[in-house]
């Protein structure tokens, strides 16, 4: 049998676990070098953002392609920078220089101060181009920095040197260092132990004992020690076992006399035990038929719950399909409405534009008159007069109308896309709704509804703006449709006040409101008063999910006295 020594094994173990230690050790410093590094390049690749943004903004905006390339070509003159794109806010690509990507460019465009792994070892910083004009800010491009990891690489090239060099010296000095010491304070002292054990006599016990001079008071002199304390506990116990088999020789002599009068008893106690044991047999046959009545009622009970287990799992993908359903549901809603008020702000548009261009033709009309007088000789003081006052009415109505247009496309833009975005935005309340009732006002046109808003003109909150216009929209919408049916000049109040960061929005009208009943499912989904009318049932319930997922806040209906209904909507500045 090959033996293995303790020693060498135990120093091989050290030494791997120390290596493996020092592998490990040494690849994180590598990491948290390169990591570093790779930190420092960020910086320095947002400071030529802070530096260049402005004039490649300036170049993007006024069109000055060759500007745009000139700053391009300057940047790629930077050792660290492998690659430049410059795209304008189409993503049609102005100038691309230096490396280019293999996989889909959207990737380093997942986040603007991010620096984002890409293929063949390049990585990117991607910003955009932000153009501030009459305090109104204007995405124009974007600008996107590529470096790679070989930059990293050189610059940590020779402190990898370095840490492996010195990981390689401290291993090897440590390998000698303990190799000396296991082979002088445990190797040696072992073998000179063994050889002793090795000449064990059976016989004399007292002359095998372990002798070792010049032997420091350790484990090996512990063991020493218990051996030979074993060895005199031998000897004793030797001696004791030779009385003790002579007292086993007595007793086994007493123990044959016994087990003549057990084997009597036994005879005896025989034939009551057959008796006993034909009752135990009819016994068992009457649980074994018991046993198979259980094992057949369990197979049953299994298959059941088998069915019922199955039957579960349906209901479960039945129940996730409905919510999956209901989601979708929701979504079209929210864009039906959307749609509608698309549709309604054209047609309101058509007619400032139409005045608009009626004026811009009479305009035409009377310079083309004042022209044909000035050829012919025959333009008059009263005819410039009348020209003069004409062209300034149509001037006066064509920039009326085209504000009036101006206006109403630019709220329906933000309210459009404030509900189609989630981001939280500052708004100011009072602002933000007069927009919002602004974008609504070709539905509103058309009745002889009023709106009141009680809001302080200074409050300033932080929150989903897109849930914010989809809720009064929802709420407005409800009122003419719904409450209103069959009053011609219903009124809406909407106050809203702010509290501790906490913000209550009350939406009340003064329509035919609705039965006790039917308010208790107010917010249910597909619960409608419309039924078969063109009415969903998602109003209310989008409300409610806006509110309560969207802006973490509550939501309670009432009836308002003596006709009417009064929403109360509670949530907290995201601030």
């Amino acid at each position: 049998m090959k033996v293995t020594s303790i020693s060498r094994k135990l120093l091989t173990r050290v030494l791997s676990f120390y290596f493996v230690l020092t592998f490990l050790v040494t690849c994180v410093q590598i990491g948290a070098e390169f990591a570093n590094t790779r930190k420092h390049i960020n910086d320095e690749l947002q400071t030529l953002e802070k530096t260049f943004s402005s004039s490649l903004t300036r170049a993007v905006w006024e069109l000055n392609t060759q500007q745009a390339i000139d700053i391009a070509e300057g940047l790629v003159a930077i050792p660290m920078i492998k690659g430049i794109k410059v795209s304008d806010e189409n993503n049609q690509v102005i100038t691309q220089l230096g490396a280019e990507l293999d996989r889909d460019k959207k990737a380093v465009q997942q986040s603007f101060f991010n620096i984002n792994a890409l293929s063949d070892g390049l990585f990117g910083h991607t910003f955009p181009l932000i153009f501030e004009f009459s305090g109104r800010t204007t995405k124009v491009g974007t600008v996107t920095l590529l470096s790679s990891n070989q930059v990293i690489f050189n610059r940590i090239e020779v402190g990898i040197y370095f840490l492996i060099g010195n990981a390689m010296v401290k291993t090897a000095a440590l390998v000698l260092l303990f190799s000396i010491a296991f082979s002088k304070l445990l190797t040696n002292p072992l073998n000179e132990l063994t050889e002793q054990i090795n000449q064990f006599d059976m016989d004399d016990p007292e002359a095998s004992k372990i002798h070792m001079d010049n032997y420091e008071e350790n484990e090996l002199s512990i063991l020493q020690n218990a051996y030979n304390n074993l060895l005199s506990e031998l000897a004793k116990y030797k001696e004791e076992l030779a009385n003790a088999q002579r007292e086993i020789i007595a007793s086994n002599r007493k123990l044959d006399e016994q087990n003549l009068m057990l084997e009597q008893e036994v005879a005896k106690k025989t034939s009551s035990l057959s008796t006993t044991m034909l009752k135990m047999e009819r016994q068992q046959r009457e649980l074994m038929a018991q046993q198979e009545q259980l094992k057949g009622e369990n197979k049953r009970r299994s298959n059941t719950e088998k069915t019922l287990l199955e039957t579960n799992k349906e209901l479960k993908l039945s129940i996730e399909e409905l919510n999956r359903a209901q989601e979708r549901l929701l979504d079209a809603e929210k864009m039906a409405v959307l749609g509608a008020l698309s549709a309604e702000v054209s047609h309101e548009i058509n007619t400032p534009i139409g005045v608009s261009i009626t004026s811009t033709s009479f305009l035409a009309d009377l310079l083309t008159n004042l022209k044909r007088d000035v050829e012919e000789q025959k333009l008059s003081k009263r005819g410039l007069e009348e020209f003069t006052s004409n062209a300034e009415q149509s001037v006066a109505l064509l920039v009326n109308n085209l504000n009036r247009a101006s206006e109403l496309i630019t709220s329906y833009k933000q309210v459009a896309v404030d509900q189609t975005s989630n981001k939280i935005r500052q708004l100011n309340m009072a602002k933000y709704i007069d927009e919002i009732i602004h974008s609504l006002h070709p539905k509103l046109k058309k009745t002889n509804h009023s709106i009141n808003i009680d809001c302080p003109k200074d409050l300033i909150v932080h929150c989903h703006a897109g849930a914010i216009a989809q809720i009064i929209t929802n709420l407005i919408i409800n009122s003419i449709i719904h409450g209103f049916e069959g009053i011609n000049r219903g009124k809406i109040n909407i106050a809203v006040k702010m509290h501790n960061k906490c913000i209550e929005l009350k939406y009340e009208d003064d329509g035919v409101g609705m039965p006790a009943e039917n308010l208790a499912k107010l917010f249910d989904p597909f619960f409608t008063t419309k039924a078969g009318k063109g009415g969903t049932g998602l109003g209310t319930h989008i409300i409610y999910n806006l509110v309560t997922d969207t802006l973490n806040g509550t939501v309670e209906a009432e009836a308002r006295s003596p006709s009417g209904l009064v929403y109360t909507i509670r949530f907290d500045d995201m601030v």
